[in-house]
C-alpha cells in the first residue's frame, strides 16, 4: 500500500476501518503490514510540527486515541507480548501514541481516557514475566525488534506523563516503577558487557557471521536507549511524599555498585570490545548514569522509607531477606573499595577528554557521598541498633557492621596525618557508630577493649586544628554520643577521660571564630562533649577553667567557650554553652568523691586548683552569661533552674553575692528578648490583688523600664499563667515546678543576705509581694509547704536584717 500520499486524517481514517475489519475477520493477516505502513506513515508525521497547521488537537478529538487502544488489544491477541509477526505493527502503533501526546496536555487526557497508557504498562508487565525472578548477571535474550517495542513503549508513558499529574498518578498507582527497573535491569544489567558477547539473541534467531557484530552493537544500544529511558519515566514519576518503591527494589539497586566494585571492576573487557570504540564508550557512561541513579534511589528510599531501613539491617544478618544479594555489604564493600572505571583512562578518539573524566570523577564520588548518606540512615533507625550491633559472634565484638567500621577508624588513625586520603571512610564510620551508641551498653562496647575507640578518636590525626571540619565533624558528633550516653557509667567516662577528649576537642580549633561559618552543628556537638564531660567531674572542669601548665598556653576551653557564646547568634550555641558554665560551677562547688590521694600535699595542689578555677568563674563574663541563659530560656524550665541553681552556687562565695545581685537588677542583652522594646515594662508592684496571679505583660501601656533578669525571677514565682487580651502584646506564660520556683526563692536570700544599697532594695521591693503572697497561701502540704517555707525564710531574714 502506498501511503505517502495520505493525510493524517486519512490514516487516522483508515487505521479505524482496519480495527473494524480486524474485529469482524474481515481483516488477514496481510492487513497487519498495511496497518504498519499506515500508523508508520501517521506516527513520523506526528513525529515534529507542520508549521501553524495543527494536526495533533484534531486528531486527539475523534476516535484515534481509543482506535490505538483497541489495535494494541487485538495485536496481542490475548497473550501478554506479541508474537514476531505482529511486533513491527505493534511498534508502530506505540509510535502514534508517543508522538500524538508530545508537549500536549488535551491528547495526553485523551489517552488517558482510552486506556492507553494502561494497556502500555500491561505490555510492559508482560515482557517482565520473561524476566527470572531476582537480579540478573547476564542480559535476557531478545531480538531487536521486541527491545524495540519495549523501548517504544517506555517512550509512550514518558510522553504521556511530562508535566501531566493524572497520568503520572495513574502510573505510580500501576507501580510502573518495579516493571520498569526489573525490565530494564534484565535487558542491560551494569557492567553485563564486560563477560557477555553473543548471548544477547534467543537461541533459535539464527545470524550470519558478517552480520554478527552489527547486530551486537545494535542491540547494546538500544537496550542503552531503553534502560535510559526508563530512568527518565522513574524519575519523571518521583514523589516525596510518595515513595515509588518498597525494599524489593533494593537487590536491583546494589548491582550497579556492585559492577564499580572488584572484581568486577577491574576484569579485562571480552575480545570484541577489547579496543577503543563508540559502542564501548557508549556503554561506560551508560554503566555510569546506572550507577547514579541507582545510589540517588537507594539514598532517598533510606531517608524516606522506614521499611528500607529495617530491610537493609535485616538484609546484613539474613541474605534471604533480599533474594541472597547482601544489599548493605555491598553498598559497605562498594564506599570502601569502589573505583573509577579503568577504561575511563583510556586516550582514543572516541574516549572522554580529560575535562570529561574530572566531572565523571566529581559524579562518582557524588555516589559514594549517597551511598554513604543511605548506610549513616540506616544505622540510625533506632529499631536497627540491635540488629546491627550483634553480640553473638565473639571474635568480632559488636558483630561484623561495628568492626569493620571501627576497623575504618583504626587504618585511617595508623596511616598517620598524610598516610591516605580515605576520609570518606571515617566520616562514614562515625556517623554510623554515633547513631547506634546512643545507649549505655552500646557505648560500652565501643570504649572497652578491643575497640577503645576513644583513643583512636581522639588521636592527633583526627581532631587537630589542621584536620578537615567534614572529619571533625563525624569524629566529634560520635564523642559527643559517647560521653552522652556514658553519663552514668564511671568506666566508660574513665576511658574518655584518658583518652583526654576534653583537651583534644578544646584544642582541635572547632570553638575557634574561624570555623563559625561552616561549623555551628560540630561546635554544639563539641560544647556537648564538654558539658557531659564536666558534670560531676572537677578533674575536667579544671582543665576547661585552667591555662595549660606551658610557657605559652593556648586560650583556656573557659575562654573558648565564653568569646563563642558571645559572638554566636545561634540560640542551640548560647544556650549549651553556656550550660557548660553551669556544670562547671556545680563541679566545684561539689565535694571530691572518695579518692586514693597520697598525701596532705596533693589535696593543697589541688584545694588550690579549686580556689584558682572559682575565681575564673565569679567574672561578670560568666555570670552575665548564666542570666542571659535565665532570660533566653523563659519557656524551658529545666534551663531556668539550671541558670538559678549555678547562680545561687556562685552567690555563696564571699565575691559572688555582689556580682550576681548587680548582674540581675541590670538589663539583659537585647538578644535575649528580641522584638520587645526596652519601653515594655513589667509592673513593679500589684496594683491590685489579682495581679499577683498574673503572668509578666509586655504591653505598650506598662511603666517603663529595661529588661532584667530579677523581672523574669519574680515572674517564675508568680507562675500563675493567665490570659490578658486587654494588655495588646504578651509573652507566651510558662509553668513552673514548685522546686524551680523554690530555687528561686533561695537565690533572692542569697544575693541579698549580705548585701545592701540600691541594688538590693530593687530586688526586695519586686519580690516581697510575691514572697508574702505565697508565704501566706503555701501552707499547705508537700511541694506547696515547700514552696511557702521557702518564700517566708527569705522574708524573715529581710525582716531580721
Amino acid at each position: 500500500m502506498d501511503t505517502t500520499t495520505l493525510s493524517c486524517t486519512e490514516c487516522a481514517s483508515k487505521l479505524s476501518a482496519l480495527l473494524a475489519g480486524f474485529s469482524t475477520n474481515a481483516c488477514g493477516d496481510d492487513s497487519w503490514r498495511d496497518l504498519e505502513a499506515i500508523a508508520q506513515h501517521l506516527a513520523n508525521y506526528l513525529r515534529k510540527r507542520h508549521g501553524p497547521e495543527d494536526y495533533h488537537t484534531p486528531l486527539g478529538s475523534t476516535t484515534l486515541p481509543q482506535d490505538l487502544t483497541s489495535l494494541l488489544g487485538v495485536a496481542l491477541n490475548g497473550a501478554p507480548i506479541p508474537d514476531d509477526a505482529r511486533v513491527p505493527a505493534v511498534l508502530e502503533i506505540l509510535r502514534v501514541g508517543a508522538n500524538l501526546c508530545v508537549d500536549h496536555d488535551q491528547n495526553r487526557g485523551n489517552l488517558l481516557e482510552a486506556g492507553f497508557p494502561q494497556a502500555v504498562v500491561s505490555l510492559l508487565e508482560g515482557y517482565s514475566e520473561l524476566v527470572p525472578s531476582g537480579p540478573q548477571a547476564d542480559p535476557l535474550p531478545l531480538s531487536i525488534p521486541h527491545l524495540e517495542v519495549i523501548k517504544i513503549a517506555i517512550g509512550v508513558l514518558l510522553n504521556t506523563s511530562l508535566g501531566f499529574n493524572p497520568v503520572k498518578f495513574r502510573l505510580i498507582s500501576l507501580e510502573v516503577a518495579m516493571t520498569l527497573v526489573r525490565l530494564s535491569s534484565a535487558l542491560y544489567p551494569v557492567g553485563s558487557w564486560m563477560r557477555c558477547t553473543t548471548s544477547l539473541f534467543p537461541s533459535n534467531q539464527a545470524l550470519e557471521e558478517k552480520e554478527m557484530p552489527i547486530r551486537i552493537a545494535e542491540s547494546w544500544n538500544t537496550r542503552i536507549a531503553l534502560s535510559n529511558w526508563a530512568w527518565r519515566l522513574i524519575t519523571e514519576l518521583r514523589d516525596d511524599e510518595h515513595p515509588l518503591f518498597d525494599p524489593q527494589v533494593l537487590p536491583y539497586l546494589v548491582q550497579p555498585l556492585i559492577a564499580f566494585t572488584p572484581p568486577l571492576l577491574t576484569a579485562p573487557p571480552p575480545p570484541n570490545l577489547a579496543h577503543p570504540s563508540p559502542l564501548r564508550t557508549s556503554l561506560l557512561q551508560a554503566d555510569f548514569e546506572l550507577l547514579s541513579d541507582s545510589c540517588s534511589q537507594l539514598e532517598s528510599l533510606a531517608l524516606d522509607v522506614e521499611d528500607v531501613r529495617l530491610s537493609l539491617a535485616r538484609g546484613f544478618q539474613f541474605p534471604a531477606e533480599h533474594q541472597n544479594v547482601p544489599c548493605l555489604i555491598a553498598m559497605l564493600d562498594f564506599i570502601e573499595h569502589g573505583g573509577y572505571a579503568p577504561l575511563w583512562y583510556v586516550q582514543h578518539e572516541a574516549s572522554f577528554s580529560m575535562a570529561d573524566v574530572r566531572n565523571q570523577e566529581k559524579a562518582f564520588d557524588d555516589c559514594k557521598a549517597a551511598a554513604i548518606k543511605a548506610v549513616v540512615e540506616t544505622s540510625g533507625e533506632e529499631k536497627n541498633i540491635d540488629v546491627l550491633v550483634d553480640e553473638s559472634d565473639p571474635t568480632k565484638q559488636g558483630g561484623s557492621f561495628v568492626s569493620r567500621l571501627v576497623n575504618w577508624i583504626r587504618n585511617f588513625v595508623l596511616g598517620g596525618m598524610h598516610g591516605n586520603a580515605r576520609d570518606d571512610l571515617v566520616i562514614c564510620a562515625t556517623l554510623s557508630l554515633g547513631n547506634l551508641v546512643r545507649r549505655e551498653p552500646q557505648s560500652t562496647l565501643l570504649l572497652s577493649p578491643p575497640h577503645d575507640i576513644a583513643q583512636l578518636l581522639s588521636s592527633e590525626v583526627l581532631l587537630s586544628q589542621s584536620t578537615d571540619i567534614k572529619l571533625k565533624h563525624g569524629v566529634i558528633g560520635l564523642l559527643k554520643h559517647l560521653s552522652q550516653a556514658s553519663c552514668n557509667s564511671p568506666p566508660n567516662r574513665m576511658a574518655l577521660n584518658n583518652a583526654k577528649v576534653v583537651e583534644r576537642v578544646l584544642s582541635s580549633g572547632v570553638l575557634d571564630k574561624r570555623s563559625d561559618a561552616m561549623a555551628d552543628v560540630v561546635q554544639v556537638n563539641a560544647i556537648g562533649i564538654v558539658k557531659h564531660l564536666c558534670n560531676s567531674s572537677l578533674d575536667n572542669s579544671l582543665k576547661v577553667i585552667l591555662p595549660a601548665e606551658t610557657n605559652n598556653p593556648p586560650p583556656t576551653g573557659l575562654s573558648q567557650v565564653l568569646s563563642l557564646v558571645k559572638r554566636s547568634d545561634k540560640v542551640a550555641i548560647k544556650s549549651e554553652g553556656t550550660r557548660i558554665i553551669v556544670n562547671l560551677v556545680k563541679s566545684l562547688w561539689s565535694n571530691d568523691p572518695p579518692k586514693e590521694y597520697h598525701n596532705v600535699e596533693e589535696i593543697h595542689i589541688r584545694q588550690q586548683k579549686r580556689d584558682k578555677a572559682i575565681t575564673s568563674l565569679l567574672s561578670p563574663p560568666c555570670i552575665e552569661a548564666l542570666t542571659a541563659l535565665l532570660g533566653r530560656s523563659l519557656k524551658y524550665p529545666v534551663l531556668v533552674n539550671e541558670a538559678v541553681v549555678a547562680l545561687s552556687l556562685l552567690s555563696t562565695h564571699r565575691d559572688g553575692g555582689a556580682l550576681v545581685l548587680r548582674a540581675i537588677v541590670a538589663p539583659l542583652p537585647a538578644e535575649v528578648t528580641p522584638g520587645i522594646p526596652s519601653s515594655m515594662a513589667i509592673p513593679a508592684t500589684p496594683s491590685t490583688p489579682s495581679e499577683v496571679e498574673s503572668p509578666n505583660i509586655w504591653s505598650p501601656g506598662a511603666r517603663h523600664r529595661q529588661n532584667r533578669a530579677l523581672d523574669h525571677l519574680v515572674s517564675i514565682v508568680r507562675n500563675i499563667p493567665k490570659s490578658d487580651d486587654t494588655q495588646g502584646l504578651r509573652l507566651a506564660a510558662t509553668s513552673y515546678p514548685n522546686e524551680v520556683r523554690t530555687n528561686v526563692c533561695s537565690l533572692f536570700g542569697q544575693v541579698t543576705k549580705q548585701a545592701s544599697g540600691e541594688d538590693a532594695d530593687a530586688v526586695k521591693d519586686e519580690a516581697r509581694p510575691v514572697l508574702e503572697e505565697l508565704s501566706r497561701h503555701g501552707q499547705g502540704l508537700g511541694r506547696e509547704s515547700m514552696l511557702g517555707s521557702a518564700a517566708k525564710r527569705v522574708l524573715d531574714m529581710w525582716a531580721q536584717a
